[in-house]
């Protein structure tokens, strides 16, 4: 026995051995080769070059990004599998790009999904690699030299290199994708983009807490004199992924830096300064590499449109913008996006890639561009498909060495800043939230239905049945029926005209509110309503909220209304019924300030108001945005289930009474009331009945659908497409 245990001893001691000096798992003992370092990827001059078979040659980087949501996940499930990334690569590289941006360490499906499609590929996709830092640790008391910062970077780093050299058992780094990584795909990795959107307040933060840091001097990178200590840091991470790679494996790879407008280098109007409260600056300039590294560094930036427009804003401002008579197109129109892409390039001594841009195919809104109207939501697909184009000339007439669109696919388990207050956000991934435009950003849809969407907006009625209908009566009927992402309504009325004929649905969810009748309307409803339906034509209908159940008012009242919501409660049984409308993203403005700026810091969205148009994909008139259409004496209508508020449609939860709860809380129902009515005389009641409602709780359906956008890009870079 006695023996036995030594023998298990010793192999023990040894397994430990093998694994702790194991190049998988274990501790680095570098090996500097003898031999050239290797490298497929440098940069000259302002060009980034690379050696897909041919030698050194010019590389236009021509990509998209790619997030880790599906329906039915959040991000850190990292649940897409190796077969959707062989289908999803196949696809990408059909619509002409040549390269796919991640963010963060995957699971291993992607890694493996990279090597298999690419190991025997003539033409490989390449894959531009993210280092991400945890959120929590850029809002926190943290500054950029901290352990939880810093050394997580560079511990990530570490990481990221032996990942792609399929060179880790596993990864279990905080937020990070894991697994088992054996599939070296350093043949197609471009390049490195180190960081995130940093935090103006994080950069100012490190600046100056850490002020005594301000110089890095490393074998490949550098800072010069006039670097900060956040860019000092930046310089560090930088060369210490680059010394990890060399000396273990005698390679090297693009290095860049993630930056964004927030902190871009430049020192703005003081108008600027004040309105976008712009106070810090990341300026890569700063950093200089040594003859030993030889692939080279380049300048990476998000830039969309809409945000922050600092020139559009100036221009409106009255100040007079530098070489603007250059970015006036033909109709007169100011292209602030391609002037401000066009300073980043001209700045720079290094290639610029515009890392992200392009425009949400959402219905929400959050910000208004009000120069090319490229708008963060509140675009059809067709306005994102020509957005995407027209974005991309910028960029490249700007002389950019490369850009990558923001982003193959649409990620339901995304919140945004005005619309996450009224969500349930652990439950995001399980409805399609047609109201919070992050969630559609992508060129790839995941539509409701496993093949088919239970209804389309499109006039054709065939997919109704008799357990649909709610109620008929004089000549009307109204059916309902829903699915992940609508509500949808189907109303019939005998000989019906548009253009005179305006029809009313109440709309009764919350037991705790509404009214009987609406001011300034004749009649009433059977049961008090939350919703008002107003079908008036083509061109005039639209969904008003009961005052008391508006959630703008409740979360808003202070910007929007100059008052506390909760100070003066409407009552609940009031009879104001108003617009339902959304808050908007606008530089920093006092009220009273308006007529200076033209901007007010209460500006909202009228998201209320319900659009005409053929809501059927397959459709030649096809319009994302279509709310209703009408054929006949038949109107087909879907509402987003936000609009009415549902906080989780998943589990059938809205809104509870927010001046009990101080706020927004859900309360689940199992059923809404609904009629239809021509309001005509003060006697008219209109009958309302109960529609039954049931959660689907996980078990959701999709399937997927490119997007216009998808065909405009393959159209631009391949000359081939729809």
């Amino acid at each position: 026995m006695k023996k036995f245990l030594i023998i298990c001893s010793v192999l023990i001691i040894i397994g430990a051995g093998w694994i702790l000096l194991s190049p998988k798992i274990g501790l680095f003992i570098g090996i500097r080769s003898e031999q050239p370092v290797h490298t497929f990827t440098k940069v000259e001059g302002k060009t980034i070059l690379a050696d897909t078979g041919n030698g050194m040659e010019p590389f236009e980087i021509r990509g998209v990004n790619m997030g880790v949501g599906i329906p039915g996940h959040f991000a850190t499930d990292y649940a897409i599998d190796k077969e959707t990334y062989l289908r999803w690569f196949s696809m990408i590289q059909e619509m002409g790009a040549n390269c796919v941006r991640v963010y963060t360490i995957q699971s291993d499906d992607f890694y493996n999904a990279v090597w298999e499609y690419n190991h025997d590929n003539e033409h490989p996709l390449y894959i531009l690699h993210g280092l991400w830092v945890n959120d929590y640790v850029q809002f926190s008391h943290r500054d950029a030299y901290d352990k939880d910062f810093l050394d997580a970077m560079l511990n990530d780093s570490r990481t990221l290199v032996d990942i792609i050299h399929g060179n880790k058992i596993f990864s279990l780094g905080e937020d990070l994708g894991s697994g088992t990584y054996h599939k070296d795909i350093s043949p197609w990795v471009l390049g490195y983009i180190l960081g995130v959107e940093w935090e103006d307040t994080t950069v100012a933060f490190t600046n100056h807490i850490e002020d005594s840091k301000n110089r890095y001097q490393g074998k490949y990178m550098y800072t010069t004199q006039e670097a900060s200590p956040f860019e000092a840091m930046l310089a560090q991470v930088g060369d210490r992924i680059i010394e990890y790679e060399t000396v273990r494996y005698n390679e090297q790879r693009l290095i860049a830096f993630s930056n964004w407008p927030t902190t871009d280098p430049f020192d703005w109007h003081e108008l600027v300064e004040y309105y976008f409260r712009k106070f810090a600056k990341v300026d890569v300039e700063h950093i200089k590499t040594t003859d030993a590294f030889v692939s080279g560094h380049f300048a990476s930036y998000h830039v969309y449109p809409y945000f922050p427009d600092y020139l559009g804003f100036l221009d409106i401002m009255g100040i007079e913008v530098k070489d603007k008579d250059r970015f006036v197109d033909e109709h007169g129109v100011f292209d602030s996006y391609r002037a401000y892409v066009t300073m980043l390039n001209e700045y720079h001594t290094i290639p610029v890639v515009i890392a992200e841009y392009g425009v949400p195919s959402a219905r929400g809104r959050a910000q208004s561009d009000r120069n090319t109207g490229r708008a963060q939501g509140g675009m059809s697909e067709a306005d994102q498909a020509r957005a995407l184009v027209t974005c991309y000339q910028d960029i490249m007439e700007a002389g950019c060495a490369g850009s990558i669109a923001f982003t193959w696919q649409d990620e339901w388990f995304k919140r945004t800043w005005n619309t996450m207050a009224y969500t349930d956000l652990t439950k995001t991934p399980y409805w399609s939230d047609y109201q919070t435009n992050e969630q559609y950003f992508g060129i790839l849809s995941f539509d409701p239905g496993k093949e088919k969407s239970v209804c389309y907006v499109d006039g054709d009625v065939s997919e109704w049945t008799a357990q649909d209908l709610v109620s008929e009566r004089e000549g009307m009927s109204i059916w309902s029926k829903y699915d992940e992402k609508y509500l949808y309504f189907r109303i019939q009325k005998d000989q019906y005209d548009p253009e005179t004929d305006v029809l009313y649905v109440p709309i009764d969810t919350t037991p705790k509110s509404g009214s009987t009748s609406c001011r300034g309307l004749k009649g009433s409803f059977e049961r008090p309503a939350d919703f008002l339906m107003i079908l008036d034509g083509k061109d005039n209908s639209r969904v008003l909220v009961q005052r008391r159940y508006e959630a703008l008012r409740a979360i808003y009242s202070h910007r929007v209304y100059l008052e506390d919501a909760y100070l003066n409660e409407p009552a609940r049984d009031t009879d104001e019924f108003t617009d339902i409308r959304l808050m908007l993203q606008v530089p920093l403005d006092p009220h009273e300030e308006l007529d200076t700026t033209g901007y007010d810091i209460g500006e909202t969205f009228d998201t209320g108001i319900l659009t005409y148009g053929n809501g059927n994909p397959e459709s030649a008139d096809f319009n994302s945005l279509s709310d209703f259409i009408i054929r006949g004496d038949e109107i087909e209508i879907r509402l987003p289930w936000l609009l009415l508020n549902f906080c989780n449609p998943s589990e059938m939860m809205i809104h509870d009474d927010y001046y009990e709860n101080y706020g927004i809380e859900g309360l689940p129902i199992d059923q809404f009331y609904t009629g239809i009515g021509e309001l005509r005389s003060a006697s008219e009641v209109i009958p309302m009945q109960a529609v039954p409602l049931k959660g689907w709780g996980k078990n959701i359906t999709y399937h997927e659908r490119l997007k216009e956008g998808y065909y405009a890009l393959q159209q631009l870079w391949t000359g081939t497409g729809e």
